[in-house]
């Protein structure tokens, strides 16, 4: 039975998607930036958790006001994505392959000319909803995998979004098929195959060393890769003033000379985190993570 409270977040989410499109974009940004600071001032939950994130990124020698202000740009960063996705319905194709540049777009297309797919990591920086648009309007397949949201209303709009805007959606629990498998066999039917990567959601994950710390990651992009051959690339996206940009590094794979598949996946997730620590690096202020990140970070600070 769907409660109150359930009701009125997926209300919430609805009215988001309706109005803020309706909006002209200087109003729509000049309102999320607003609350981006009213956030960074309450200094809330999800604002402490990102200053944590963000130290460890950057390491103990950044001034606390340089930290500050960072937090602030990843807030406004943050509250820019959402900004972004309430909009990207209402978009056309024209906008998608305007409003995102992919620096290696020849290797890319290259790649998927083959025929073989390909498999896109990347963490949660910049617009990735504004990247898989582009990539369906330069007519390629792309699928993903779509966390079950609660309440289920607002896990079928996301859904509903994303198939809008182009993609094949698959759940990560509670489908007709273990999506690992979906995914295998569309990364041999030339689909690109984009997964975030960065924060293992189901305690499968494998640790890596990340940033100095120990995390987890998931393991679905080295699966898919070390299963069907596709070739893997770990995904960069950062915001300039008036587009989002990518970057892909691919991530050389093991052989399976080199041991058992367990083994392989372990090597090439820590790979993809060392490609994730270049970009993250690169531009820390559009890293969304609000979340706990590090198994030790509680005792790191």
């Amino acid at each position: 039975m769907t409660s109150r409270r359930d009701r009125l977040t997926e209300l919430g989410y609805a009215a988001g998607w309706r109005l803020v499109r309706m909006l002209p974009l200087p109003a729509a940004r000049a309102l999320f930036n607003a609350g981006a600071d009213r956030a960074a001032r309450g200094n809330g939950p999800g604002t402490q958790r990102l200053r944590r994130n963000l130290r460890t990124v950057c390491g103990p020698d950044l001034p606390e006001a340089e930290l500050d202000e960072l937090v602030r740009a990843g807030l406004r960063s943050y509250a820019r994505y959402w900004m972004e996705a309430f909009r990207l319905p209402s978009q056309r194709r024209e906008d998608f392959l305007t409003d995102f540049h992919l620096q290696d777009a020849d290797e890319f297309n290259a790649v998927l000319k083959e025929g073989n797919g390909v498999v896109l990591a990347l963490p949660h920086v910049g617009n990735w909803d504004a990247a898989a648009a582009w990539v369906v309007s330069n007519g390629w397949n792309l699928i993903t995998v779509a966390e079950r949201l609660k309440p289920e209303g607002v896990f079928e709009r996301f859904v509903a979004y994303r198939e809008k805007l182009g993609m094949e959606v698959v759940p990560l629990t509670g489908g007709e098929r273990p999506p690992l498998d979906v995914l295998a066999e569309k990364a041999t039917q030339g689909y690109a195959v984009a997964l975030l990567a960065d924060r293992d959601l189901s305690a499968r994950g494998v640790e890596v060393r990340f940033f100095g710390g120990r995390t987890r990651m998931p393991v679905g992009p080295a699966l898919v890769a070390l299963r069907t051959g596709a070739p893997l690339y770990a995904v960069d996206l950062w915001f300039t003033p008036t587009q989002t940009v990518g970057k892909i590094r691919r991530i050389e794979l093991p052989d399976p000379a080199e041991g058992a598949l367990d083994h392989r996946v372990r090597v090439t997730t820590q790979r993809l985190a060392d490609a994730f620590e270049l970009g993250i690096a690169a531009h820390p202020q559009d890293w969304h993570m609000l979340q706990k990140m590090w198994l030790d970070q509680n005792t790191r600070g």
